[in-house]
């Protein structure tokens, strides 16, 4: 008799998940980011902050949300993921600065909860990374960090009026 050897191909791993009601945690950081972002989003801290110290109130929530974007690079996360992550960022803190329409954005938009979206997902599944990524990177940062420093000139320009 003949024998035939059969190849298969490995399957991708997957990390294993735990059954829901064991108290276990398999990612304890990414449960904290979505603590985080609970609150930030889903208890309207974000747009409170942001209502009740305009200008300041986004830089802060900005602050906090790039502890995601943080963990992120930390993971090696995708350039793309974390383009996007800054994205959300710098798109929140550019609109969330303009009075009252801007808070209202803040409550529909959710940059927190939209970033550990994407840090979940990308967490389950890995993703290389091209020179285009990398560029897409260097954009969105360059866009935060322009964001960011618009929104200080802003507040130093608002303080000088007032004074």
């Amino acid at each position: 008799m003949a024998t035939t050897h059969s190849t298969t191909t490995p399957l991708p791993y997957y990390p294993p998940r735990a059954k829901r009601g064991t108290g276990t945690q398999l990612d304890p950081d990414v449960e904290r980011v979505k603590r985080l972002a609970k609150i930030l989003d889903g208890y309207f801290v974000d747009p409170i902050i942001g209502f009740f110290v305009p200008g300041a109130g986004d830089l802060i929530g900005s602050m906090l949300g790039m502890y995601t974007v943080m963990l992120a690079v930390r993971r090696r996360m995708s350039p793309v993921i974390i383009a996007r992550m800054l994205t959300n960022l710098a798109l929140d803190a550019a609109l969330g600065i303009v009075p009252f329409a801007g808070d209202l954005f803040d409550v529909a938009h959710k940059a927190n909860t939209k970033n550990v979206a994407l840090l979940a997902e990308r967490a389950e599944h890995g993703g290389k990374a091209t020179t285009r990524d990398w560029l897409a990177v260097v954009g969105a940062a360059l866009a935060f960090v322009a964001v960011i420093a618009v929104s200080i000139y802003a507040i130093v320009a608002v303080i000088r009026a007032i004074a």
